[in-house]
């Protein structure tokens, strides 16, 4: 899983921490794995961008439709006349790639290894644990810092890129359908809007199937069972 913060500045870090919080509850409930690959932290205590690996029976299945554009509204703790704000947040979630699924040689990457930091870039790391790998054919680059363990951030960074390298295979597959085709069943481009937060409402709306819900406190919460399995209905009945 990877989340990160889009259009809103400070509020978009503080929803994307608020929304990684909130599925790594969900995660916690169902009795998921979660362990987290990379945070890029804000001076706000947010996150730009963290990625995740989740593991448990079922996990991608439940998890695959919470990709895309999540919106938040809310009147922001800084904003003095009470304007609501509103802030995005992208989501993607990618089925783990293994080796055989995607090589990567190593000609085609080069691996740096610096010292892990933290929120304003501080350094946090007397040793040098963190590492960055550039795939130089694709221009895709990942870097992990969460493991202690320098080997285990390398393996895990190209865990993260092998993924990112098959997706990316997938959605140029994708894009070659024809476009009636794409008229008919959507892209299911990350780039759309799948759901609002309305604080100052109280509701939660899913826009692709145009429902709602209430208790925003408790959605946030980790309580996100109806939802998820509404979406996933909705998928099956169409």
């Amino acid at each position: 899983m990877e989340i990160r913060a889009g259009a809103g500045g400070r509020e978009a870090s503080l929803f994307a921490r608020e929304l990684f919080t909130m599925y790594s509850r969900f995660a916690a409930k169902r009795g998921w794995h979660l362990s987290p690959i990379n945070a890029s932290r804000s001076e706000a205590d947010g996150y730009r961008e963290v990625i995740a690996e989740i593991r448990g029976p079922g996990a991608y299945l439940m998890l695959e439709r919470e990709s895309g554009v999540h919106r938040v509204q809310r009147i922001p703790d800084t904003e003095k006349s009470g304007r609501v704000h509103t802030s995005t947040v992208s989501v993607a979630v990618l089925p783990k790639a293994r080796e055989t699924d995607m090589e990567v040689k190593p000609r085609d990457v080069q691996i740096e290894f610096f010292r892990s930091s933290g929120a304003g870039g501080q350094n946090v790391n007397k040793v040098e644990t963190a590492v960055r790998i550039h795939h130089v054919p694709s221009g895709i680059t990942v870097t992990s810092q969460e493991s202690r363990s320098q080997q285990q951030n390398r393996d895990r960074a190209m865990e993260v890129l092998r993924t990112r390298l098959l997706d990316t295979k997938r959605q140029e597959e994708k894009k070659k359908m024809g476009a009636e085709r794409r008229r008919q069943i959507g892209t299911g481009d990350r780039s759309e809007k799948i759901r609002t937060y309305n604080f100052p409402q109280d509701r939660v709306t899913d826009h692709r199937i145009k429902k709602s819900w209430h208790n925003i406190n408790s959605v946030m919460e980790g309580n996100i069972e109806k939802i998820v399995e509404a979406v996933q209905q909705k998928n099956l009945e169409s």
